[in-house]
């Protein structure tokens, strides 16, 4: 590992907007955040610019970036404090341990900002909109709480599409082109380091927001047609 990226990771200790592997947090991001807000999350948020840009738009909102790499965190968390940005705030973890840090009901909504879509299909279990993830994120959620998902890869885009089918979910937007839009929202404009990488190179940006169903999930029990063949491409 690099000089610079242990000195990162030494530094966000130190952040008060950033907590590492805590303990004890479930019902207490009031306590976190110092208000009574409600928490929006930001999975495998990066650098966090959609956390911060959603702060920006919210202030009387909480949004918490989550993602297991210290070293970018550190850019996202840096740029709360300089701003300043009470409301955002970053946890370092894994997504598949949410549950050991958010109570029942917690959770506002929840955003995936350009996460890797893992194009084979062995590795389906591993996209964040995979019915593991829903059963994973369904007791966290606030009633009425969303799910939104945007993409620049097709595959992915698809494939969560299916799921919103297969496992009951209400489908609330679809957007296969964001900006082609007569007018893009400014929840959608806001643009991660990624995002603005792929639209130089003439990508297609869509965008999901779906709500899961109010009976228990059971990921096993979800068929999918992409089951039985290769997504498409290559990790």
């Amino acid at each position: 590992m690099g000089q610079k990226k242990l000195e990162r990771f030494a530094e966000i200790e130190t952040f008060p907007n950033v907590l590492i592997y805590p303990e004890g947090m479930q019902g207490k991001w009031n306590e976190f955040f110092k208000n009574s807000h409600p928490v929006t999350l930001e999975l495998a948020c990066g650098k966090g610019d959609y956390t911060l840009g959603m702060a920006r738009l919210f202030p009387d909102q909480n949004f918490l970036g989550v993602d297991l790499k210290g070293n970018r965190i550190w850019r996202g968390a840096k740029t709360a404090m300089e701003e300043p940005l009470p409301n955002a705030g970053f946890l370092r973890t894994q997504i598949d341990k949410l549950n050991n840090y958010f109570a029942p009901g917690e959770i506002k909504d929840i955003w995936i900002t350009f996460p890797d879509p893992f194009l084979r299909n062995s590795k389906s279990k591993k996209r964040l909109t995979h019915p593991k993830f829903l059963q994973l994120f369904q007791p966290l959620l606030a009633p009425g709480a969303t799910i939104n998902l945007k993409t620049d890869s097709p595959q992915l885009y698809a494939f969560t599409q299916e799921v919103i089918a297969a496992a009951g979910c209400t489908l609330i937007e679809d957007i296969p082109d964001v900006y082609a839009l007569p007018e893009v929202p400014p929840l959608l404009k806001i643009q991660t380091f990624y995002e603005g990488m792929h639209l130089a190179d003439g990508r297609t940006i869509r965008y999901l927001k779906f709500q899961l169903p109010a009976a228990p999930l059971n990921w096993q029990s979800i068929k999918l047609p992409s089951d039985e063949a290769t997504v498409g491409g290559e990790d």
